[in-house]
């Protein structure tokens, strides 16, 4: 069976690529080039079905770049097309340094600044939404970070590598948030993350998927089904009856 990730990158995809700092959000799948701290931030949206719409926003963050960490990594596109499924609008996009996106690495403190400068944009296209951030392992310490200074309505991180990065120097979101860990990751210790969730209040959801290691590997459409049923009772309502 073709692996439903690769089905979606084959997918058409309405490119321009000139076009930097669009003042709306594209209306279907597009790429496209946000104004970041260090250069461009290459980006691809998507919206939901129309009968779908909610009134909210995902954006969602890739693992480490310098580990060929990119916004098409696999774990990052299934949270994309479990949140547009429940009816929010996505937003993917490279870090500095990843992909087309100018600048270089900065261990945590630029791509943080890379995050806010989409969640303008988000804010200012979209400025009724509720904002929501997903991160998968190194965009987990983003996300994670960002929401320290943002009002969020959810926060989802797959694989945080909390003994890579100081996360327990990090308060709590004030929002609903999620942690999903595979029980045989070899990159982030299932022991590690069960310690940290247990120090932090208030406590997230925490699932741990059993049989399944860093990237999920034929845990996919598994983890797809987790996170819509994890975030379901945050949802807005829908936009139309």
């Amino acid at each position: 069976m073709m692996d439903y990730c690769l089905q979606i990158e084959k997918q058409a995809i309405v490119h321009f690529s000139d076009s930097i700092q669009p003042d709306k959000f594209p209306s279907s799948r597009h790429e496209f080039f946000l104004r970041g701290p260090a250069g461009k931030l290459e980006c691809v949206s998507d919206v939901p079905e129309p009968e779908e719409e909610r009134q909210a926003t995902i954006v969602i963050c890739h693992p480490h770049p310098l580990h060929g960490g990119t916004m098409h990594n696999k774990v990052v596109t299934i949270i994309e097309r479990s949140m547009r499924e429940l009816g929010l609008r996505t937003i993917r996009f490279n870090f500095r340094g990843a992909g087309e996106s100018e600048g270089e690495h900065d261990e945590g403190y630029g791509e943080t600044d890379d995050l806010f400068a989409v969640t303008e944009w988000v804010r200012n296209t979209r400025p009724n939404d509720e904002l929501w951030l997903a991160g998968f392992s190194f965009g987990s310490f983003i996300v994670m970070r960002a929401a320290q200074n943002l009002k969020l309505g959810q926060l989802i991180a797959i694989a945080p590598p909390v003994d890579r990065f100081e996360f327990d120097q990090l308060q709590p979101p004030a929002c609903p948030w999620l942690i999903v860990q595979g029980d045989e990751d070899d990159v982030v210790s299932l022991e590690n993350v069960t310690n940290w969730v247990e120090t932090v209040e208030p406590r997230p959801d925490y699932v741990v998927m059993e049989q399944a290691g860093h990237f999920f590997h034929r845990r996919l459409m598994d983890l797809r089904g987790l996170l819509k049923n994890g975030v379901r009772p945050s949802l807005p309502e829908k936009t139309t009856p």
